[in-house]
């Protein structure tokens, strides 16, 4: 897969069917869109293009609305890899960009990306304040004579997939729901650093890992998880919160007890998914009760199955 980005100004000689969309979580409905780009690039003889941005346009546009992330780039592009699209514009969404009109846009797509057909969700917006819509791309079909493609909304019996949704869920601890939604589950990319040992004093040492400002944080609580080391998945037993047991006023921090696992890994970059919720996070009346509830923790994560994740084609 080819990634550009604002450095490539070369025109594409290869004709393009492309997907356009920030993809803030890429959920089911996300990936009937790009696959349906992978289809129609196949069936008129042209390369799949993703055309969505670096960063979010509200980091630009309105940084006080700005939303967490619920996926990184590195995680979008390896999404994007497996489904068999073969290039990504990866666009920096400035100050300047914003002020491209809607017609602009489409006419940047056309000429640069040798664009042949637009494949859009059915609430589309771009171009300068949003005035482009679904309606104004039919226009504009018509005018330069490209394929235009809108997918309909993808929903379940609980109403419309989206990111705002499945954000929600995950503020709400409502990790294994939000992993039914998504392509792949909820993850957090961190590095291991050290921290105060009061696990391992326990017999449950666990990772204590980085935490993106950027990235939504699920609600405190206890999840089964499973943490990528070295490219292997571990089953893991994940807190988030200050731990109270231990003693008062901690900052919240994310911390893992790796089942099986017996490796010093500070500084190594893991990858946490969170696949389940398991429970509050509770102040035990003393650390012998806090003990028990953690070896119950161990042999119900023992029984759960692993994550399932994208491999590469």
């Amino acid at each position: 897969m080819i990634i550009l980005d604002n450095n490539n100004t070369k025109k594409l000689t290869e004709k393009t069917y492309i997907a356009l969309g920030s993809f803030d979580g890429l959920h089911k409905g996300h990936m009937t869109l790009i696959n349906r780009v992978v289809d129609e690039a196949l069936l008129n003889g042209c390369k799949s293009l993703v055309y969505t941005f670096a960063n979010h346009p509200l980091s630009v546009a309105a940084p006080e609305r700005m939303p967490r992330l619920i996926m990184d780039n590195e995680q979008k592009l390896h999404i994007f890899r497996t489904a068999g699209i073969d290039m990504v514009a990866l666009i920096d969404f400035t100050y300047e960009y914003m002020q491209t009109s809607a017609e602009d846009f489409i006419k940047l797509l056309l000429d640069q990306y040798n664009a042949q057909g637009l494949i859009v969700g059915f609430n589309y917006k771009y171009g300068h304040m949003n005035k482009g819509d679904v309606k104004f791309l039919r226009e504009l079909a018509q005018k330069y004579d490209f394929e235009l493609i809108v997918i309909e909304p993808e929903t379940d019996e609980e109403g419309l997939i989206s990111s705002t949704r499945i954000r929600n869920l995950i503020l709400e601890g409502k990790v294994g729901e939000a992993a039914r939604l998504l392509v792949e589950p909820f993850m957090m990319r961190g590095v291991i650093v050290g921290g105060k040992k009061k696990g391992k004093a326990l017999g449950f040492p666990t990772a204590n890992m980085t935490i993106d400002s950027k990235s939504v944080l699920p609600r405190e609580g206890v999840y089964y998880t499973n943490i990528e080391v070295d490219g292997k998945l571990y089953r893991g037993i994940t807190s988030v919160g200050d731990n109270p047991t231990i003693s008062a006023d901690n900052p919240v921090t994310v911390e893992t007890y790796i089942l099986d696992f017996d490796r010093d890994i500070y500084g190594e970059p893991v990858k946490l998914y969170f696949l389940e919720w398991m429970r509050e996070m509770v102040k035990y009346e003393s650390i012998e009760e806090l003990k028990e509830q953690l070896r119950r923790d161990n042999n119900y994560a023992a029984t759960r199955n692993m994550a399932n994740l994208r491999q590469e084609k």
